[in-house]
């Protein structure tokens, strides 16, 4: 619904044809986006005209643009990471394989 008003102001009845709902579903899923403050709503009548306001869109967008920032940064951090412990782990192999394992030491009892 939100893409068939990016282009123009719709009516409930416009706005429904298109998926497989009722008039009543297509008002009910209209009031969320109204509650939401994606959708202004005009009433003339018995005519309830739709149209999109695009600005907590683009709010959501910028918060969203923020995280990816973050995230990628987080996700850079833990990539480099692992590869040097990818690099560093055949080494530590290698190592383990020379390195004779130890004998237990024996204790003295004592009476």
């Amino acid at each position: 619904m939100l893409n068939d008003l990016s282009t123009r102001p719709r009516t409930v009845g416009e706005l429904a044809a298109p998926h497989a709902i009722s008039l009543a579903g297509a008002s009910k899923h209209i009031q969320v986006l109204e509650r939401a403050g994606l959708i202004a709503r005009e009433v003339q009548g018995r005519v309830h005209t739709c149209r999109l306001d695009a600005r907590p869109l683009h709010m959501g967008a910028e918060w969203i643009r923020h995280y990816e920032q973050f995230w990628s940064g987080r996700l850079d951090a833990l990539e480099t990471l692992l590869l040097a412990e990818d690099a560093a782990e055949p080494e530590t192999k290698s190592v383990r394989k020379c390195a004779q394992p130890r004998k237990p030491r024996k204790t003295p009892r004592t009476p």
